[in-house]
């Protein structure tokens, strides 16, 4: 194994330029979690909502003949942009989403872990439609309104790729001196994604200004969700593969890869690399204390550069938002709220 992964650490939250506060947070709400009132799939009920009271005062279903489940951002997006009835459907259903997501993000800034929070990134898949970044921007204005001092904004990254840029401020800062790419994991109730990412450095001579950017490339995306996946073995076997593509295309490619993989997983993850909970939206039980899911794509994967490949696990929220640190210098403490199948968090202090 190479030397500075020997003592590597899970789930840590002491890192070079921030401190992970907390992440995962559940609060109660009624018999579930207010994250759930936030999430994609309690929009989705909303509108859902909205539909069947359109439906019922004018007969007709103006959403078409798909399943509120199953129509697409693009679709949606392209019924908002009609500006017929459609339209109006998805506005209400937006606006309610918007004072729930403003609903959570006062409940959550008055949190003793959360307290001087200055501002909230909004990350996840749901931004990533015209629908989705208004209702985030409606959010915004309702919070102004209502004197609560925080900022929200979308993620800089596109939600495919946040989860997977962010283990550049997690990796150890030796491999990535001697390395220039190395391998990710974005693992979602829905869909997972693996690349390669590739730090472009700063022209010579420049040491301020823009962010070194990042860049993810060899991406793929696989939806296990849609049936592919009933069993924790084949998620597990599923990223391997994905993986072990990856390391043959970085081969091919002469891209100098580090014997690491970064795993993004939902849930509380302890330092040994195990889940303590929170991982319910996956196949199978994955917070049994006998599943070690580094350990198991270790088993599986070659060794890389002549070293054991080594993975590190953490929190898939906290992954995501620390792919925008290098926009949140301007404050001290900052979060992040990922909208997808559930509502994932995380709290930060700069140092």
């Amino acid at each position: 194994m190479h030397s500075s992964l020997v003592h590597l650490q899970h789930g840590g939250d002491k890192l070079p330029a921030v401190i992970v506060d907390n992440y995962s947070l559940q609060l109660q709400e009624g018999d579930g979690f207010i994250g759930d009132t936030a999430s994609r799939t309690a929009f989705r009920a909303m509108l859902g909502e909205w539909r069947e009271l359109f439906k019922s005062l004018h007969g007709e279903d103006t959403l078409g003949k798909k399943a509120t489940t199953d129509i697409s951002k693009k679709n949606l997006d392209a019924l908002l942009a009609e500006k017929g009835p459609a339209a109006a459907i998805i506005l209400s259903a937006m606006e309610d989403y918007a004072r729930q997501l403003a609903d959570v993000v006062q409940r959550f800034i008055a949190e003793p872990g959360w307290r001087g929070v200055e501002r909230v990134i909004v990350g996840g898949g749901f931004k990533e439609s015209a629908v989705g970044r208004r209702a985030i921007k409606r959010t915004a204005e309702l919070l102004a309104s209502r004197h609560t001092h925080v900022d929200l904004c979308p993620l800089h990254h596109h939600a495919d790729e946040g989860g997977l840029i962010g283990w550049l401020h997690l990796a150890p800062t030796k491999l990535l001196a001697q390395y220039p790419a190395l391998m990710a994991v974005d693992i979602g109730g829905t869909n997972v994604r693996c690349a390669i990412v590739r730090m472009r450095a700063k022209p010579s001579g420049q040491t301020s200004g823009a962010p070194p950017k990042a860049q993810v490339i060899a991406h793929e995306k696989w939806g296990h969700a849609d049936g592919e996946a009933t069993r924790r073995e084949d998620l597990v076997q599923g990223v391997a593969g994905m993986l072990e593509d990856l390391i043959r295309h970085a081969a091919k490619r002469r891209i100098p890869l580090a014997p690491f993989v970064g795993v993004a997983c939902p849930g509380q993850i302890r330092e040994d690399g195990s889940i303590a909970a929170g991982a319910q939206n996956l196949p199978g039980d994955w917070e049994d204390r006998d599943f070690h899911l580094p350990l198991e794509l270790c088993e599986r994967l070659p060794r890389i550069d002549g070293h054991e490949t080594a993975v590190r696990m953490h929190n898939d929220a906290v992954v995501q938002g620390l792919s925008d640190l290098p926009y949140n210098r301007d404050v001290r403490r900052w979060a992040v709220l990922t909208v997808g199948t559930g509502l994932g968090n995380a709290c930060y202090t700069n140092r």
